[in-house]
């Protein structure tokens, strides 16, 4: 009997997803500090034949922390297990990943901010013994299992530095932020995802791109692929800058490349709270968005651009905000 199969529609997208994921240091554009020393903890590994030490990767969403790992692990010719800090529940999940890794395999843990304390606990003497250390049984009648572990690198990436215990911290051999890229760094960026998806861009269309794409690389190839999704369409062999300037108009980004939410997190402070400050919760609860998501997706962006500030008493609108959205700023009462 023929068995009628639906379609699988997300699985061509993380094609290209993975397909534009850097696999090399040539292919890795941008963060140049960061890349250098880790180049030097690598090949010192390598020359030592010792497993590479741990590491952990810290910065907002989209700058490169899973592309890094990937390449980290090609670097050192391993292969590499990718699961999430919501993933490992319980002790028995990290505990059954540990066991089956191979020597000299890389763990990359996201989200690690996520990982409940019971888990973190487990991975202490994991990270510094190669040992796991289990519990059997519960009361009088309980029992500790030693279990040696392969050599192993744990590679972990967050977006909160600060929600990770101090004793987890301590067990990694070196830590790095990945910071906002450079304009230029994203144009390159551009141009070679541009490449792998077989499209041509004119300069001025790639520079168009690059000065919306919030400084990070993930929100560049989430508009590039928009691009493309037009340019197929109409049938054009070279996207140019008028295009690009048609999509910025469907998907609504301005200038700046500020999208409807962040226009309205920003209308709210100057036109709800008269500018600030406002506190976080005020502003989630006007503009109906979680607070994690203001702090985590819009407001890094807004405080690089300089359009808000903050305050200990909270989020101000800065003049720039008033002059981008076109409204005047109310004169301060003197007396």
């Amino acid at each position: 009997m023929d068995v009628k199969r639906e379609p699988e529609p997300f699985k061509e997208e993380e094609a290209v997803e993975q397909t534009l994921r850097p696999r090399s240091w040539e292919e890795y554009i941008g963060q140049e500090k960061l890349k250098n020393t880790l180049r030097v903890i690598i090949e010192s590994a390598k020359k030592r034949e010792a497993p590479l030490e741990h590491l952990l990767l810290y910065g907002n969403s989209g700058l490169g922390k899973t592309s890094l790992a990937q390449v980290v692990a090609h670097e050192m010719n391993s292969p590499i297990t990718h699961c999430s800090g919501t993933s490992l529940e319980r002790v028995g999940d990290i505990a059954s990943l540990l066991t089956n890794l191979q020597d000299g395999e890389i763990l990359f843990i996201d989200e690690c901010h996520r990982l409940p304390k019971t888990t973190l606990e487990t991975l202490y003497s994991a990270m510094e013994d190669y040992k796991l250390h289990l519990v059997l049984g519960k009361g009088p009648m309980a029992r500790t299992m030693e279990l040696n572990l392969p050599k192993f690198t744990l590679v972990a990436a967050t977006t909160k530095m600060a929600l990770l215990p101090a004793p987890f911290r301590n067990r990694f051999g070196a830590i790095f932020q990945l910071n906002f890229y450079e304009v230029s760094d994203i144009e390159r960026i551009v141009e070679r995802s541009a490449s792998i998806l077989n499209m041509r861009l004119e300069k001025e269309a790639t520079k168009a791109i690059a000065s919306r794409a919030r400084f990070t690389p993930r929100v560049a190839n989430r508009i590039l692929k928009r691009v493309r999704d037009i340019a197929t369409i109409e049938g054009l062999d070279v996207v140019d800058k008028k295009t690009a300037e048609d999509v910025f108009r469907f998907l609504e980004i301005d200038s700046k490349g500020l999208e409807p939410d962040d226009r309205k997190i920003l209308d709210a402070v100057i036109t709800k709270f008269a500018g600030g400050p406002v506190g976080i919760q005020a502003l989630s609860a006007m503009v109906a968005e979680e607070q994690d998501t203001i702090l985590d997706v819009y407001e890094p962006y807004l405080l690089q651009l300089g359009f808000l500030e903050r305050t200990p008493r909270g989020r101000v609108a800065t003049q720039s905000a008033y002059e981008h959205l076109g409204i005047v700023k109310p004169q301060e009462n003197l007396f």
